[in-house]
């Protein structure tokens, strides 16, 4: 997405952009495709979008996709706690000024409004300090807010996660009212929402995208990046062309040396069960004291999300399968038995830990080489390895070369 995000930015400015793309297909770790075991379309993993990630925003007004996202018509955040069966749906408020903690019914239950005045200790926390240190960890807004928000949008748990990355998660979405944290997912599928309209865009831009062009080498010399290597051979930069390094933090690590990066990574687990679900259902519900954490109703499947999930990346699919599955029908309303054919997916490596170590290991976008500049999730953004972060990243550095 930093890459996409980045070509759109240059290709609209009228400069000319040949696009490199290591994988077959575009959208790395966004994206959809086919599975054979369960005879359709799925996404990869799940991304729930907010009305307020404005660089999002910004890239889907421009390549025209902004109808393809669907969402509930106001803030509403569906959940179900597994321990006592309670169901809720938290709805923020329209406006800026929180009124909506003073009305029992739209805030978590078992909390109080002057709970949620621990947010504003998140503003001053220091760069050294993770989210369990500056939250009330015995509070039942932690466990039923604060814990699922940080994990689903760090991809760390709260015990390390850094409370200033989680800081200005909360100033960009929440903190703005309801109007910026209006959940959205593609209408379709993530390709068809992110990707696609993009690649439309570029061609119509005469854009050249090149697929399946690992880059294996970068020469630098003289203050400048000289040429690329590929597998089929070497490419020279002109002297008025640049290099916009969108990859993952290991693979620019390695490209670029003495280049420092985050080094710690955390895991995710996807599953999707394909199974017809009645449209009147919520598109997404947010689970409490179980094994699954965010549950989507897409087309014809009903898919997991586990972050941080590092502990479960290596049990048996089947078993993660049934494990799963025993939350989902919970969430809603199904059959128990039998369960539908399932999927799989783990990616080992999904994100950069957003710990507070992270944060001094994330680089500006702007190299020492004057025309090799930098964009991925794990650059300096402020933010977390998200949607959000990745296209900001890469419209951030293409921005460095139109300067």
């Amino acid at each position: 997405m930093a890459g996409l995000a980045a070509a759109v930015r240059l290709a609209g400015a009228g400069v000319a952009v040949v696009l490199h793309e290591a994988a077959p297909q575009a959208g790395g770790r966004c994206r959809s495709y086919f599975d054979a075991s369960l005879g359709c379309r799925i996404d990869n993993g799940n991304h729930l979008l907010l009305s307020g990630n404005r660089s999002t925003m910004r890239y889907l007004a421009a390549v025209g996709a902004m109808d393809r996202l669907t969402g509930p018509a106001e803030a509403a955040f569906p959940f179900l706690d597994l321990a006592t069966g309670e169901r809720w749906v938290l709805r923020p408020g329209p406006g800026v000024l929180p009124w909506w903690v003073f009305d029992r019914a739209r805030r978590v239950p078992g909390t109080r409004a002057r709970d949620y005045l621990a947010a504003l200790r998140l503003r001053v926390a220091r760069p050294d300090q993770v989210v369990s240190d500056v939250l009330d960890r015995q509070a039942p807004l932690f466990r039923r807010f604060w814990q699922p928000l940080t994990v689903a949008a760090l991809n760390t748990q709260a015990r390390e996660a850094s409370a200033a990355m989680l800081a200005r998660v909360m100033a960009e979405t929440f903190a703005k009212g309801g109007a910026a944290c209006r959940p959205l997912v593609p209408k379709e599928g993530l390709s068809e929402a992110l990707v696609d309209p993009a690649l439309a865009y570029l061609e119509a831009r005469g854009v050249t995208v090149r697929f399946a062009a690992r880059l294996r080498a970068v020469a630098l010399g003289d203050g400048a990046a000289t040429a690329l290597g590929f597998e089929t051979g070497s490419e020279p930069l002109g002297a008025d062309e640049a290099l916009l390094l969108a990859v993952p933090a290991p693979v620019a690590a390695r490209l670029v040396p003495g280049l420092v990066a985050p080094e710690a990574f955390r895991a995710i687990v996807n599953a999707h069960y394909r199974v017809a679900v009645p449209d009147d259902r919520p598109l997404f519900v947010g689970i409490i004291g179980g094994t699954a954490e965010w549950v989507f109703r897409k087309r014809e499947v009903l898919s997991v999300t586990v972050s941080a999930a590092d502990r479960l990346v290596d049990s048996p699919a089947d078993e993660l399968g049934l494990r799963l599955w025993r939350d989902v029908e919970q969430a809603y309303a199904l059959p128990p038995q039998p369960m539908p054919p399932a999927q799989i997916v783990k990616e080992r490596r999904a994100t950069f830990a957003a710990t507070p170590a992270a944060l001094a290991r994330r680089p500006p976008p702007r190299t020492r080489w004057r025309n090799l500049v930098l964009a991925g999730d794990w650059t300096g953004t402020g933010l977390p390895a998200t949607i959000e972060g990745a296209v900001r990243s890469g419209q951030a550095a293409a921005d460095l070369l139109l300067a």
